[in-house]
């Protein structure tokens, strides 16, 4: 991706246009170097937490010849409190998901079959284990760490 600084800020290309100014035809066949000499540089993207993090506006960095954007700290509307029921809620969803591949032989068993000793004990685990997320969840005090507590352990 490249950008160019305009009079009315800095315009995004995808990809760069066959022709600008004076080129006709045979511009988005230009290298790099020739590129910037008609203002055209590199955007880089900096690496960021999406759970706590957010990009700002894009600026050019001119000790690094290229535009970029600042990465800032997302702005959390709900109360840590909040975070934390809504971050539980999806917790227990992904786990009643993971149990309910198992439900048919809890099923069973009312019928009086079974069930496997080894679907017994994985799904004792799979209780264990959000029961010991929850807590995790619960005892996190600031919101990103919150936000950045991963769901997916056995997926």
């Amino acid at each position: 991706m490249k950008a160019i600084q305009l009079e009315d800020g800095i315009k995004l290309f995808y990809s760069i246009p066959k022709s600008w100014g004076s080129v006709v035809g045979g511009f988005d066949t230009l290298s790099d170097t020739d590129l910037e000499s008609y203002g055209f540089y590199h955007v880089e993207i900096p690496a960021s937490n999406s759970n706590t993090e957010v990009l700002g506006g894009i600026f050019w960095d001119s000790s690094n010849s290229v535009f970029t954007y600042p990465i800032e700290n997302k702005v959390f509307t709900q109360t840590l409190a909040e975070m934390k029921v809504e971050k539980i809620k999806t917790l227990k969803s992904i786990y009643a998901a993971e149990l309910s591949k198992t439900d048919w032989y809890v099923i069973r068993a009312q019928e009086g079959i079974s069930i496997p000793q080894d679907i017994t004990n994985a799904r004792t685990t799979l209780r264990s284990d959000c029961a010991t997320d929850e807590v995790s969840i619960n005892s996190k005090s600031t919101k990103a760490e919150v936000a950045s507590y991963p769901l997916t352990n056995f997926i």
